[in-house]
């Protein structure tokens, strides 16, 4: 838990739970920013509910991933659930926030998610060997540099070559270099970063083929997405991190690949909409110029009537 609402139905559901004799766990991170003294009183009442109640990762990291794990027995076998997510289980903020969750059963992933756990409960900092998961501060700077490589490697040899990158905040010096690389490369990169970015765009001779914009509307944009071309095979990730010093230094987070051909297309619909917007994107370049085209798309509502129809279906 890194930010629950002021009457967690969350927080109720897990009490409920072990007062049904139910065996839960939670990490409660108590360096949560304008959250610490609600954190503290939410862990005091779980453990008074018989909740066993963890309130410190090992090396002093704070704690900033979304995750959750279930463990159920189905047909006399035990079958794990986890939630893998961009932004936090809280009620408040999911009704202001964009943000996605990956809900599954993939063996890859719970096993995975379950280590990330068992390293919260440790005293140790020692790193897991992880199947699938990117989790800081362990691997994800590594990981995402890289995957630039590879791009750059196929943009080398002529080959398909692009990634798109959706983040809160972009600051990270050597990630920002090596996107610079990319681009020389010949690697397309398509950004969309709501908060801090660093990275200058369209600069000839060394972010040419790098284009970012802000989407600033009724709803904050939290999630962090990331796909990468892979010579025509795309990888798409999501996750708690953005692409900062501390994240991947100094926190927990959790990112998870996404493998499902489903939701790898709806996220890149999500993630072509919000690159078409040319109602509430503005470039991050520096200039005061807007978006210009005929018709008309703001991202949001273009996305949330998008989602209406799949439901309806």
């Amino acid at each position: 838990m890194y930010r629950a609402a002021r009457n967690s139905r969350v927080i109720n559901a897990l009490i409920n739970a072990a007062r049904n004799e139910k065996e839960v766990t939670a990490y409660v991170e108590l360096q949560a920013s304008f959250d610490e003294e609600a954190n503290v009183g939410w862990a005091e009442i779980m453990k008074a509910e018989g909740i066993r109640t963890v309130y410190y990762a090992p090396g002093g990291l704070k704690v900033h991933s979304k995750l959750l794990i279930i463990r159920r027995e189905e047909k006399g076998r035990m079958v794990d659930y986890t939630a893998i997510g961009t932004g936090n289980p809280n009620e408040a903020t999911s009704r202001i926030y964009g943000d996605h969750h990956l809900l599954t059963a993939d063996k890859r992933l719970t096993s995975d998610v379950n280590k990330v756990f068992e390293l919260l409960e440790s005293k140790k900092l020692k790193k897991p060997k992880f199947e699938a998961l990117v989790v800081s501060p362990f691997a994800t700077r590594k990981t995402f540099l890289a995957l630039f490589d590879r791009e750059i490697h196929h943009a080398m040899l002529g080959r398909e070559a692009w990634a798109i990158v959706k983040l809160n905040n972009l600051v990270d010096r050597a990630i920002v270099d090596k996107m610079y690389e990319a681009s020389r490369a010949g690697v397309r990169i398509q950004c969309v970063i709501r908060g801090m970015c660093v990275l200058v765009p369209g600069l000839e001779e060394l972010s040419e083929n790098i284009t970012a914009v802000r989407i600033v509307d009724r709803y904050l944009e939290h999630a962090r997405v990331l796909v990468f071309a892979n010579d025509g095979k795309p990888e798409y990730f999501m996750g708690s991190a953005d692409w900062m010093s501390r994240n991947f230094d100094n926190r927990v987070e959790v990112t998870t690949p996404v493998f499902d051909p489903d939701i790898r297309e709806e996220l890149m619909r999500i993630l072509q909409i919000q690159l078409a917007d040319n109602v509430k994107a503005s470039p991050v370049n520096g200039s005061r110029t807007s978006v210009v085209s005929k018709k008309k798309l703001r991202s949001q509502y273009a996305i949330h009537e998008m989602l209406r129809e799949a439901n309806e279906e």
